[in-house]
């Protein structure tokens, strides 16, 4: 077992070197980026280290038999043996240590362009065995002579992939529907900011009458927001304080076209408070859960099934343009079967926010990627 370890401008740079040495026949056992160079810790450039290996064919040598009398020939090549299983055992040894270390990235091994897939969607977050699903597809539709094997052909067959994934659940803005539409999430999502930036959309490109309603008395500076954003533009609100406030502020909102709701921001990886807003909302509306795309994909997870209460409609993804990773635009989606109504990518009212479909989250996930 031959194991090196490879650094490299980018994943296609280190590819070539490794596809150069090893041959085709080579895995990719770990890859990550690493910072290289510079003075005192300044200007340096982002590279990325890949560790392969090559497992040869086995040798085989012929072995002359000893003459029974020559004791010294025996204790020789015994001892060549016993060092030879030796290294061996070491380079075993090695090889498990680096597959226990990064079994992570280790676990499915596919030809070196489909690795390289691979591990790209890794970086990028997607879940082990989504990012397995996703290029074993692409291989299997290659392997099968439905598509040429060329590196643009691997890439493109996988943005068709991950496309198609989720293209069976509703990525699409509001409808409509339902003319109450809730906003729930955790704290610090922007989820204010991203309700004002509907609004915006609603009123100024389909011409909507909207009225806003918070029930976020927990946060001063929330409902100061929320009524800053409702003076600019000319959009009617109300605080409310119980369940009764709330369904007189919904019934007073009738003639509107759209009543959007703003609820408090608290930590929803606690139930109780989960339990408390669902108590405070009784309506009938379509529900929109605000997650932040910066946040980890387990909180994520933790956070979507507290709110299992709720009949969600959608999610939005605010702070893609805080992120490199967009992962969770496929992971919450695949796993928890449901559609995707917005990102947001800055703070700008009204410009900052956007309807995404299924191919523009495979672009995120699988575009920029250098190959050619």
């Amino acid at each position: 077992m031959k194991i090196k370890k490879y650094i490299a401008a980018n994943m296609p740079e280190a590819m070539k070197q490794i596809r150069k040495e090893l041959g085709p026949e080579a895995v990719i056992l770990h890859s990550k980026e690493i910072q290289e160079g510079g003075f005192l810790g300044l200007f340096k450039k982002k590279k990325i280290e890949v560790v392969a290996a090559l497992d040869p064919e086995p040798v085989h040598f012929k072995r002359r038999t000893p003459p029974r009398d020559s004791a010294k020939q025996e204790l020789t090549e015994e001892v060549s043996e016993q060092k030879l299983n030796k290294e061996i055992m070491k380079e075993i040894q090695q090889l498990k240590k680096m597959v226990a270390m990064n079994a992570k990235h280790s676990r499915e091994h596919f030809p070196l362009e489909y690795e390289l897939v691979y591990q790209h969607l890794l970086q990028q977050e997607v879940e082990e065995e989504l990012a397995a699903e996703i290029v074993a597809k692409v291989l299997k539709k290659h392997e099968k002579g439905e598509a040429e094997k060329t590196v643009r052909n691997i890439w493109e067959d996988t943005r068709a992939v991950i496309a198609n994934m989720l293209d069976v659940y509703p990525f699409h803005g509001i409808s409509d529907e339902k003319k109450v539409l809730q906003f729930v999430g955790p704290t610090g999502v922007g989820k204010t900011t991203t309700i004002a930036k509907i609004a915006a959309l609603l009123m100024l490109k389909r011409k909507k009458k909207v009225a806003f309603i918070t029930t976020d008395t927990y946060r001063i500076a929330a409902v100061e927001q929320l009524k800053t954003y409702a003076r600019i533009l000319n959009v009617p609100i109300e605080v409310v304080y119980s369940a009764d406030d709330y369904e007189q502020a919904v019934a007073k909102f009738e003639p509107y076209d759209y009543i959007l709701i703003d609820t408090a921001g608290r930590n929803y990886r606690e139930e109780k408070y989960v339990n408390d807003l669902k108590q405070l909302i009784s309506v009938q509306a379509d529900t929109f859960l605000v997650l932040a795309a910066t946040a980890k994909y387990s909180d994520l997870v933790e956070i979507y099934e507290n709110f299992h209460h709720f009949p969600l409609k959608q999610v939005i993804f605010t702070k893609t343009d805080e992120t490199n990773t967009y992962g969770s635009l496929l992971n919450i989606p695949v796993r928890q079967q449901i559609g995707i109504a917005y990102v947001t990518d800055g703070q700008d009212v009204p410009n900052d926010i956007k309807e995404v479909s299924p191919e523009a989250v495979a672009e995120m996930l699988a575009g920029d990627t250098g190959a050619s």
